[in-house]
């Protein structure tokens, strides 16, 4: 496909754009539901899906469906706050030993795996309208904001905890 991809017809309301000749009549229309939370994620990871899925089923964002692109979210940003902590404990610039046994200084990894996990978190928040200029296109009515109704989908997952391992990062 070539272009911008299209946009659910969901953003295309909230944004006061979508034109009925351009509709698309067999484009899926999933029930706002808040999915299961995968149990591999970190604690970070975790915190931030508590936080999250509330705001964005409030805003008819979010259904059963979207669990994989939310876990992608979340395990960015447990990644992310790891890579922060790491970052806080031990500054941008490492001092690493070189093989003539001289003392030379690095950027600290952690920098780079915070900014690739900051990278990650940009583009899964734009998908959810969660960045300032995602939302700034959307406009969401209050009235349509009332008709979304709560569902907690109650999805089995066939994840164990003790597969997940260190920094949200799957290991199969």
């Amino acid at each position: 496909m070539r272009g911008r991809k299209p946009l659910p017809s969901k953003l295309k309301q909230l944004k006061g754009t979508a034109r009925v000749d351009r509709d698309n009549p067999d484009e899926p229309k999933p029930k706002a539901a808040i999915p299961s939370c995968p149990p591999f994620l970190n604690e970070p990871a975790k915190a931030e899906w508590e936080r999250i899925t509330p705001i964005l089923l409030e805003n008819g964002l979010l259904t059963g469906l979207d669990r994989a692109a939310l876990s992608g979210y979340c395990t960015a940003w447990g990644v992310w706050v790891d890579a922060e902590t790491e970052l806080e404990k031990q500054g941008l610039v490492i001092k690493i030993i070189d093989s003539q046994k001289q003392p030379q200084f690095r950027q600290n990894p952690y920098l780079k795996i915070a900014d690739h996990a900051m990278a990650k978190i940009r583009q899964f928040a734009v998908e959810f309208g969660m960045t300032p200029s995602s939302r700034s296109r959307i406009s969401v009515l209050k009235s349509q904001l009332k008709k979304i109704p709560l569902i907690i989908s109650e999805q089995k997952s066939d994840f164990s905890e003790s597969r997940a391992f260190g920094s949200g990062f799957f290991i199969g």
